[in-house]
């Protein structure tokens, strides 16, 4: 276990692993008190996203915050520290036949508290949402030291403020999360997911079918590699529910596209696959990866317009939230030009893109949060009322924040 981590070049930073909260606590009071930062580094999946810090300080691990505070199952919310995995997480809920629907990549890595902090999520957001929608309590360790606590242990609360919301995405720059409360879900009876091959030039309309379709799916992924001409397009949809109404919702899939190959897949090439796309925004083995957020309806077109930038570029768009990850696979110095040009091409489609992975030296002349927002002046005040003395992660959020 190394001592030292690099974030972005930045360090080497001494590691810190408190065991305890007040263990913790007395890292953020020292860390006031020096004038110097505290960088939260969860299970370090996500050290690539976000700018280079801008303060000396400290590396931040909550390995130690692994346990299981509180889980009455009948109640379907389960309470647990932040440094859990998310792999034990659901295996702890597996054994209830229950489930937190999200998938995060990497999971036997990841942290609950890292994934929280930069809302992440995968194909099955179209049909179960994200963290954000399912954490209803939280406890965050402030710059002054204090554990501070919102929500609760119940799913019908409503007291107080919604900081659950405010904290979730936010990069660990408002706090430390210590412990989390989530509403959770039943295993699905049945879980089928079918493809449909089909080239570029039917791609929008097989997608606008699917828009209108009885069924019911819990993912519509897009996935190809780039070029012009986008050869190899696959469509996937899942579905996921009683096995009555999965056989169901297949069998009426088939009957709506007739003209349309509707290919099932099964284990172990199925388990395979799904592990490839919750992984493909971490695990891809490029230098350059970004997060493109478009009008769903515009989830082909972007994948089309960013297809022709570069010949080797694979991409996977979940067309029920148009939401498209992509992966540069050989980037160069034109690449930084591609970047702003896709940045651009998202606002074409009311949307954005963050650059979740680049070189290091790009981040001073690409705009890896994407182009400006109004809500990033609220983003600041909110910054300058929770950590005024940048304690937490500064300058990694957005417009360095």
């Amino acid at each position: 276990m190394s001592n030292s981590r690099f974030i972005d070049g930045f360090g080497p930073l001494p590691v810190a692993r408190p065991s305890s909260v007040q263990e913790l606590s007395e890292l953020v009071r020292e860390a006031a008190a020096s004038g110097e930062a505290l960088y939260p580094v969860g299970g370090g999946t996500m050290l690539d996203f976000g700018l280079p810090p801008t303060k000396p300080g400290m590396a931040v691990e909550l390995g130690g915050f692994d346990r299981v505070i509180d889980y009455p199952a009948r109640d379907m919310t389960i309470t647990v520290q932040a440094g859990i995995t998310i792999s034990r997480l659901q295996e702890v809920l597996r054994a209830e036949g229950q489930q937190l629907p999200v998938d995060v990549p990497l999971p036997d890595q990841a942290t609950l508290g890292g994934a929280v902090a930069t809302n992440a999520s995968g194909p099955r957001r179209f049909g179960y949402g994200t963290l954000r929608d399912y954490v209803i309590g939280i406890s965050v360790v402030n710059d002054e030291g204090h554990e501070i606590k919102a929500g609760g242990r119940v799913v019908k609360n409503v007291a107080g403020y919604d900081l659950m919301k405010l904290y979730t995405g936010s990069l660990g720059t408002l706090g430390v999360i210590t412990q989390l409360t989530l509403k959770v879900r039943p295993l699905p009876e049945a879980s089928r997911w079918v493809i449909l091959q089909c080239g570029s030039n039917r791609v929008a309309d097989l997608l606008n079918r699917l828009s209108t379709t009885r069924t019911r799916p819990c993912a519509v992924t897009v996935c190809g590699m780039g070029a012009e001409t986008i050869p190899g397009t696959q469509v996937l949809v899942g579905f996921e529910d009683n096995a009555c109404a999965v056989e169901w919702q297949v069998t009426t899939l088939r009957e709506e596209l007739p003209d349309q190959g509707v290919e099932e897949l099964n284990e172990p090439e199925l388990g395979e696959l799904l592990a490839a796309i919750r992984d493909f925004p971490i695990a891809a083995q490029s230098g350059v990866v970004f997060k493109a957020s478009v009008l769903r309806a515009r989830t082909w077109d972007f994948c089309q317009r960013a297809a022709t930038t570069t010949p080797l570029f694979f991409f996977q768009g979940h067309a029920g939230n148009g939401i498209i990850f992509g992966n540069i696979v050989e980037a160069n110095a034109e690449t930084t030009r591609t970047l702003k040009d896709l940045i651009r091409v998202a606002g074409d489609f009311s949307g954005n893109v963050v650059v979740t992975r680049c070189p290091t030296e790009w981040k001073s002349v690409v705009p890896v949060w994407g182009r400006s927002t109004p809500d990033r002046e609220l983003m600041k005040a909110v910054k300058d009322k929770l950590d005024p003395r940048r304690i937490f992660n500064p300058g990694r959020f957005v417009d360095g924040i």
